[in-house]
């Protein structure tokens, strides 16, 4: 693959998770003895003169079985979903400080002077291509909707790829601190194909509810699966 006018590169939760494993035996448990006091029961007080067959015994003994599986499984469920949730958890807790490429069209370009007062600029964001492409434009606008930077990739294999932006713009003078946007199109063989800008966002913190994990970023709450990439 050539890349043209490209450079790549790149509060705190305390999280007590409980498992109810043994809650959910426990109920699995009382089920079965309530089932089997009714059965016992039953038996107890029948009518001596019409006892209960076989088969019917048989048939309540089989919807027992089947009752516990059940329940079995529900409590399976539960300890894997509790378990996936706290994993998750601890997976989005080590992104805290980090920049994340979450689907977006904006960009920030940020200047910084080092101490021989030379002053930089640079901007992160990214693009996801859902299949090979041979040509892929990308246009950088000013918040007039001008177009100041164009950049190229070509034989682009499908994935995610970061990118920087140094501030230069087309006529190689240095584009001003502040905030942009982005487009993006990608071709082979004339024909359009799926190109999908990504922002840069910082992981501030991380929040738990009924909605799952989110990372709270200054651009809003992104769940997990938002995340295309972390730089």
């Amino acid at each position: 693959m050539s890349v043209s006018g490209i450079i790549d590169t790149p509060v705190n939760l305390n999280s007590t998770t409980t498992t109810k494993t043994t809650t959910d035996t426990d109920s699995v448990q009382a089920d079965q003895d309530k089932f089997m006091k009714l059965l016992v029961t039953q038996l107890k007080n029948q009518d001596p003169l019409n006892p209960m067959d076989n088969a019917a015994m048989t048939s309540q003994l089989a919807q027992l079985s089947t009752v516990t599986g059940i329940n079995k499984v529900n409590a399976t469920l539960e300890s894997l979903r509790s378990d996936v949730a706290a994993t998750q958890s601890s997976t989005a807790i080590n992104l805290i400080g980090k920049g994340i490429l979450v689907e977006g069209k904006g960009l920030t370009l940020s200047s910084t002077t080092d101490e021989d007062g030379k002053t930089t600029s640079s901007s992160v964001f990214g693009v996801e291509l859902a299949s090979d492409s041979q040509a892929v434009a990308i246009a950088i606008q000013d918040s007039t909707g001008k177009t100041v930077r164009t950049m190229s990739m070509s034989n682009a294999e499908a994935g995610t790829y970061p990118i920087t932006w140094d501030g230069t713009m087309d006529d190689k003078t240095a584009a001003p601190a502040g905030n942009y946007t982005f487009t993006v199109s990608a071709t082979t063989a004339g024909s359009k194909l799926t190109a999908t800008p990504l922002q840069l966002a910082a992981v501030a913190s991380v929040s738990t509810g009924t909605s799952g994990v989110k990372l709270n970023t200054s651009l809003g709450h992104f769940s997990m699966s938002d995340v295309k990439e972390v730089l």
